[in-house]
């Protein structure tokens, strides 16, 4: 009979340690849960990164066009240069 009773009492330092422990759980829930709505927030809006890569791959594109462009015209100018 002693040994019921002796178990239900909790030592005052096993009581501080309980609670120490449930703030810490409390404090890494939020945390994760921030941290969740974060990632998510991240991956669902579009990013100005990917805007600008766009942006990017359409000017390099445009360059390669005024490139091709330029040295065909150049080379046919010259060749109507010599000719003279």
């Amino acid at each position: 009979m002693g040994r019921k009773d002796a178990s239900a009492i909790v030592a005052p330092v096993d009581q501080y340690r309980k609670q120490i422990g449930k703030q810490d759980y409390r404090k890494a829930k939020s945390a994760l849960k921030l941290e969740r709505l974060k990632a998510e927030a991240k991956k669902s809006a579009p990013g100005i990164r990917d805007a600008f890569l766009v942006v990017v791959a359409i000017l390099v594109f445009v360059l390669c066009v005024y490139a091709f462009f330029y040295l065909n015209l150049a080379a046919e100018l010259d060749m109507d240069m010599d000719l003279d």
